[in-house]
């Protein structure tokens, strides 16, 4: 199966044309849940690709307005390529939407859910069971955690993703950057951005962990719901164990619109599974 087969077409695909602002993308990360949006310039030899934005622009870069400023670079592949050579472009490039550019030109996008698409009806080896390919290091957060240092973390930790843990430190839901960015609000002008996410008063005080030195973080200017990440969350987690194949789990992503499943044995949680993790199976 190629590239050509498994894309979303250039017709389908929601693009945002530069000049522009910040506010003509977020609409779409918003209101969609896209992950990101790509960027295209009119010029005299027609259209060409420019590059992405992405949720992480915005919120790592809040005072920038100017589209053209917070665009991305990112690697792109031809519409003749296989479906395995897009799961070595994601695996190494670690994007999870590729454009799909051909001679300068946007022709479709081909995304991480397009290659499981293909896992989960047979198109692509399923038979490689999930515990092989699980990532055993799993990132954590207590369901008691304000909302905006859950984001911190996750920014941290560089993961889409964080299991969420109740009192008895059992997994009890899922939160994503999605869930984060559906309320998040890009706050301009504020004479103390520290107040725009947590009261000086709070318990856990956002005021003493938005800088380091000199450095404020990126949330400087985004608004964050300072309730627990337990009024956020996903609960009712859908789970898998180690002898699960990957065609079965691609399924299970595919039918609860999920990119990451825990992988517990018992009851306890010893891994995690997400999406990116399946694309192994074809390399």
């Amino acid at each position: 199966m190629n590239v050509a087969d498994a894309m979303t077409p250039r017709s389908d695909v929601v693009t945002v044309e530069i000049p522009g602002t910040r506010e003509d993308v977020l609409e779409y990360l918003q209101d969609r849940g896209f992950s990101s949006v790509p960027i295209i310039k009119q010029t005299e030899d027609g259209e060409q690709f420019r590059g992405l934005v992405t949720r992480e622009s915005l919120i790592e870069q809040p005072d920038e307005d100017q589209l053209a400023l917070l665009i991305r670079e990112v690697p792109s592949i031809e519409s003749s390529a296989s479906l395995t050579e897009v799961a070595e472009l994601v695996i190494d490039s670690g994007e999870r939407r590729v454009p799909v550019v051909d001679d300068g030109e946007l022709v479709g996008i081909v995304t991480v859910t397009d290659v499981i698409h293909a896992i989960a009806e047979g198109e692509e080896d399923g038979d490689t069971t999930v515990g092989a390919l699980a990532t055993r290091d799993v990132n954590t957060v207590y369901q008691g955690t304000p909302l905006p240092v859950a984001e911190r973390e996750l920014n941290h930790a560089n993961v889409p993703y964080t299991v969420v843990l109740d009192d008895d430190c059992r997994h009890a839901g899922m939160l994503t950057e999605v869930d984060i960015i559906e309320v998040a609000r890009v706050v301009q002008g504020e004479s103390d951005p520290g107040d725009a996410v947590a009261n000086q008063d709070d318990e856990w005080m956002w005021e003493g962990i938005k800088a380091v030195g000199s450095r404020a973080v990126p949330t400087l200017n985004v608004e964050i719901p300072v309730e627990p990440v337990g009024d956020f969350m996903t609960d009712g987690l859908v789970t898998v164990s180690k002898r699960k194949t990957a065609r079965d789990t691609a399924q299970l992503m595919i039918s609860n619109d999920i990119e990451q499943i825990p992988l517990v044995s018992g009851d306890e949680l010893v891994g995690i599974v997400r999406d990116v993790d399946l694309l192994e199976a074809l390399i």
